[in-house]
């Protein structure tokens, strides 16, 4: 039987001017209150250390690699690693990452509480654009600064517990939650920088965004049988507005933690992971119920092709 508690540490927003040792040090603040409430692992968002820089653009890509960390750990991250296995604490967080063989990656990793990295994943889907357009009310270049990821989806094992990660868009795609559950899945972790608007439609503003997002998190928790732990960057960064929204969802797909404002925050529950197995050999007993000679078309066709 295992059981933690778990939490997500919510940030508001990070603006340009601020230093990679100024997020880390509000990182750790939340770290210390997740420690005194008893936390044994500990998820951050997406992006954790920098301004969401897609919203701008640059004519050259090269002039936004300051956003990019080249080595993981780094002097800046390392007391974030220092403080999390002086505590016993697995974490996970987010971050832009740039390889050494110039690939730039929207990145997330799962630290264990002897400070090792024991999963990396690279977004897989990127929303937005890679040209400007003008017509949209502001800019989402993630598909200019980043390539799709190319990690695929993946659990590892730490602290007893099956985990995996998404990022952002991701939550929104129910591909990604089924293969994680497919492989047995029991802890994902989701940051995400989700602006408050729908930058090609006025209609869609925090309250149907709010939705969406509980909405995607909920069901795929429930159809994998898994908890999850969705963690925003939100509130105003640079004059620009993102959902906050952060919760806890149980296996069940009930919302059991959620964040009441937009800015550093810290949310925990009580995971229960026997409570995962229940789903997975009843009503989402995959062995038993899935039918895959019908879901060719999930992994042979992209887009919609309308039968003639």
């Amino acid at each position: 039987m295992t059981r933690m508690i778990i939490g997500g540490a919510q940030m508001g927003g990070i603006q340009k001017a601020e230093t990679r040792e100024q997020v880390v040090q509000r990182m750790l603040a939340l770290m210390d209150q997740a420690h005194a409430a008893g936390v044994s692992y500990l998820a951050y968002p997406e992006m954790t250390l920098t301004t969401f820089f897609p919203r701008y653009y640059a004519e050259s890509r090269a002039d936004f690699d300051h956003w990019f960390e080249t080595e993981m750990p780094n002097p800046q991250v390392q007391p974030l690693f220092d403080r999390a296995r002086a505590y016993g604490m697995g974490f996970s967080f987010g971050f832009c990452e740039l390889t050494p063989e110039g690939q730039h990656f929207n990145t997330a990793i799962v630290v264990s509480p002897t400070g090792d990295i024991v999963l990396t994943y690279r977004k897989t889907h990127l929303p937005g654009h890679a040209e400007f357009e003008p017509e949209r009310t502001h800019q989402h270049l993630e598909k200019r600064y980043f390539l799709p990821g190319d990690t695929g989806f993946n659990v590892a094992q730490s602290q007893g517990v099956q985990m995996g990660l998404a990022i952002c868009n991701d939550r929104r795609w129910p591909e990604s939650w089924r293969v994680l559950g497919l492989q047995g899945v029991e802890l994902v972790s989701i940051g995400y920088n989700t602006p408050s608007q729908n930058n090609l439609s006025r209609d869609e503003g925090p309250e149907k965004r709010l939705y969406h997002h509980e909405l995607s998190v909920c069901a795929g928790a429930y159809q994998n049988a898994t908890y999850a732990i969705a963690v925003a960057k939100c509130g105003l960064e640079d004059g620009y507005h993102m959902i906050g929204g952060s919760m806890i969802v149980d296996p069940d797909g009930f919302v059991i933690a959620r964040a009441t404002g937009e800015g550093d925050e810290l949310i925990t529950a009580e995971a229960d992971f026997d409570k995962c197995a229940f789903g997975r050999s009843t009503v989402f007993n995959f062995a038993q119920h899935r039918r895959i000679e019908h879901y060719t078309r999930i992994a042979t066709q992209t887009g919609v092709e309308v039968p003639q």
